[in-house]
């Protein structure tokens, strides 16, 4: 049977604005990673970005609306993600695991170029803060796993200030990594996480205390 001219159109794929390529999209964010690290957001250059992915500036405006844009879709999309940490059986275990993770992200150098320029950005610009912020809470809800599962084992107390736990828990990785630009061992991350987790029975303690008074 003859299929009718009209039919082959209605299932003609459309002939007008290509569909974006995978493997471009994810060779633009890496470009646009390598010269936010070398030059700064504010220095940041479409047209360099456009060239070390192999690609024509309009590639970028097709699929972004702006640098800011740009920017959040490519740390959404791959950068500083942190796996979802397995339950290790006790608190301290899943802490350790947490730093363990965070480290690994932490020493690529990239990033660790990249997230003090973010802070400042974040200081100047509220599209920025809203990306910082974004950050912040997917690491954030990575403790709050933690806690929960804590708390459900009868490690931590119910009443435990969850603002002040999840800002302990990461705080003095990110400060030797990002602001003092050192790596810490093994050993020294099994340390810390001992320390941090001493600091959180403490926190649930006085949380009891407070409680009762």
């Amino acid at each position: 049977m003859t299929r009718n001219r009209s039919d082959e159109k209605k299932h003609r794929k459309p002939s007008g604005a290509a569909v974006p390529r995978a493997d471009l999209t994810e060779a633009l964010y890496r470009a646009f990673f390598q010269d936010w690290a070398e030059h700064g957001f504010a220095a940041i250059s479409l047209e360099r970005v456009a060239a070390r992915a192999g690609a024509g500036k309009a590639a970028i405006y097709r699929r972004f609306a702006s640098r800011q844009a740009f920017a959040a879709a490519a740390v959404s999309a791959h950068s500083l993600k942190i796996a979802v940490a397995a339950d290790h059986g006790d608190l301290e275990s899943d802490v350790l695991a947490f730093l363990t993770g965070l480290r690994r992200v932490l020493r690529h150098p990239l990033i660790r170029r990249i997230l003090p320029d973010l802070h400042a950005e974040a200081a100047r610009s509220p599209d920025m803060r809203r990306l910082n912020t974004q950050i912040a809470e997917a690491r954030r809800a990575q403790g709050t796993a933690i806690l929960d599962r804590a708390i459900a084992r009868g490690e931590l107390r119910q009443s435990i200030d969850m603002d002040l736990a999840l800002d302990l828990i990461p705080a003095a990785l990110y400060w030797r990594m990002v602001v003092i630009g050192r790596t810490p061992t093994r050993a020294q991350l099994a340390c810390e996480a001992a320390t941090i987790v001493a600091g959180l029975h403490r926190l649930g303690s006085e949380a009891g205390v407070s409680d009762l008074n």
